[in-house]
């Protein structure tokens, strides 16, 4: 026994009383559900089922029969032909959106200065041509405290799509140009100060270069060789605005030897080793003083 076909309108989810554009667009969204191409499941007769209410109610004289005599005998040649007209349109509309394709994405690789990466920039880039496109500018923006590598999408702007489809996108990847003093950690940047021996062992307030410039920094008496010193707030921002929290500075000390000495630095260096209880003409004498004590005690005679 044949099952009983169900209300046309019911199919569609219409009203008995609904336009002829509701039909159309009732159709058209029940079509794009349940069509074969895009539902993996066993859709087939749910879709046969959409056609053929359609082809019923899309037409004025098949659809005021139907109002008044209910369900056709689908037997008919007529009927089949109109199911496999619906049919033929949905179809049509499937292919027309197969054949659009987006656009390729566009990779671009763009170089920044150490300080326009921790404070940020807006940088003018020449696009290259293609086989669809001409040369063209356009402006991105580097945000303050990007990172080496970091990867910006601008959607839109890559490869033009086929067929009406939209565009590619243009993904910018970062690079910092290595800069010659600073190096950057996290939020903060890292520097070497070289020093004298003298500065080392008395103290001293040198001049520091920073991402801000030139800052005073104190070496205080009795600094050691690889001792780091810390300036707060002189390193990356975190984002962009004045009120961004920033990373610090770091400086590590070298203690610069003399490689070369006159008589004079000779004769005070070795002075200098007799007084901390060294021996000059044994250099494996362990000393007694600290060496700010030995600096000092050769100053004061």
């Amino acid at each position: 026994m044949a099952r009983r076909k169900r209300d046309y309108y019911v199919v569609l989810g219409v009203p008995r009383d609904t336009s002829e554009l509701e039909i159309k667009r009732a159709f058209r969204e029940l079509a794009r559900k349940y069509h074969p191409d895009v539902n993996s499941d066993d859709a087939g007769e749910k879709f046969r089922e959409i056609n053929e209410a359609y082809a019923v109610l899309s037409d004025k004289e098949s659809r005021s029969r139907y109002d008044r005599w209910g369900h056709p005998d689908d037997s008919g040649g007529g009927f089949s032909a109109v199911v496999d007209a619906a049919q033929d349109i949905i179809n049509d509309v499937f292919r027309r959106r197969k054949s659009k394709a987006k656009g390729k994405d566009i990779r671009y690789t763009m170089e920044v200065s150490f300080e326009e990466a921790a404070f940020g920039v807006s940088k003018t880039i020449t696009l290259p041509s293609s086989e669809s496109t001409r040369p063209r500018e356009l402006t991105v923006v580097v945000p303050a405290g990007m990172k080496e590598g970091t990867v910006k999408t601008i959607k839109g702007e890559g490869e033009p799509g086929k067929g009406g489809a939209a565009a590619g996108d243009l993904h910018v990847q970062i690079r910092i140009a290595e800069h010659l003093r600073f190096r950057r950690d996290g939020l903060d940047v890292r520097s070497e100060l070289t020093i004298t021996f003298a500065q080392a062992a008395l103290g001293d307030i040198l001049e520091v270069s920073t991402l801000d410039g030139h800052v005073k920094m104190r070496i205080p008496p009795g600094t050691q060789p690889g001792g780091v010193f810390r300036i707060r707030g002189k390193g990356v921002p975190q984002s962009s605005g004045k009120s961004s929290p920033r990373g610090d500075h770091l400086v590590q000390v070298q203690v610069e030897v003399p490689t070369e000495l006159t008589p004079r630095q000779r004769e005070l260096i070795e002075e200098l080793g007799r007084t901390a209880g060294q021996d000059p003409s044994n250099p494996g004498t362990p000393g007694k003083r600290r060496l700010l004590d030995r600096v000092r005690s050769l100053l004061d005679e």
